[in-house]
């Protein structure tokens, strides 16, 4: 009996380290998943350390821009002309993120925050008033760009309060507050945050609970964020709903 629970242990602890190793490995795998760019808009390049970026645009002679940030398996060229056809009078940006869309390079979390406050600093260079938008994983970038840069107005669509904290929820039996490298910690930076804030939540959002997105709204400074749900809508598809470009153009207006 007592031989056969030493060996039950051992293989207890060895399939958990196991596990364990699994998801260290397979962390970058299950977090960014890097598509091809499909959209047929103009691009630009930015070299940046270790890589040159692909940033597809729809150019515009003028003060205002809007920078956007996409989802951890969105084809940002497929956003431009949407985000075009509803600010007219703006001129669009969206990188693709290291390893996406023909981006070199592979993503990281510190690559994507070191990448977006280079493209950035480009983009003001042309238009002094630059508003920045951030969907699901790009909502972190978004909003770490706009604690440390002087951005005009952020926009975040279906955001989360951490990575980690997502991490624990679906892993709960794992130490994951150890073994992530990536940790998208946007609770963080929300206090940092000086601008108006519009964040868009999704009523049925099956990737973000909501209360990891009132975690990040309850992070901000008092009266910074203003709240817009669109109760029908999932995680995904709340771009669909008629009123989506309706909600950010008021407020960006």
């Amino acid at each position: 009996m007592k031989r056969a629970a030493i060996v039950a242990t051992r293989v207890l602890v060895a399939t958990y380290a196991g596990l364990c190793g699994v998801l260290f490995c397979a962390q970058r795998a299950l977090l960014f998943h890097p598509v091809p760019a499909l959209g047929r808009v103009p691009t630009t390049t930015l070299d940046v350390p270790g890589a040159t970026l692909r940033i597809p645009a729809r150019p515009h002679d003028g003060p205002r821009a809007i920078l956007y940030f996409g989802g951890n398996a969105e084809d940002v060229s497929r956003t431009v002309p949407e985000l075009a056809a509803a600010f007219p009078g703006h001129a669009i940006y969206a990188p693709h993120y290291r390893g996406y869309g023909g981006s070199g390079g592979r993503p990281t979390e510190r690559s994507l925050h070191a990448d977006a406050a280079a493209v950035f600093d480009d983009v003001r260079s042309r238009h002094p008033d630059v508003d920045v938008l951030g969907r699901s994983l790009g909502s972190a970038v978004a909003t770490r760009l706009a604690a440390t840069k002087p951005v005009r107005r952020l926009v975040l669509v279906t955001p989360f309060d951490s990575i980690l904290a997502l991490a624990g929820r679906l892993f709960p039996f794992l130490p994951v507050r150890l073994l992530l490298a990536d940790r998208f910690e946007t609770v963080q930076d929300a206090p940092q945050v000086p601008v108006p804030t519009l964040v868009i939540t999704a009523g049925r959002d099956e990737v973000v609970p909501g209360d990891h997105t009132r975690r990040l709204i309850e992070a901000f400074r008092p009266g910074i964020v203003t709240e817009q749900t669109f109760p029908a809508a999932g995680h995904n598809d709340v771009s669909l709903d008629p009123a989506y470009r309706d909600a950010i153009r008021t407020f960006l207006d």
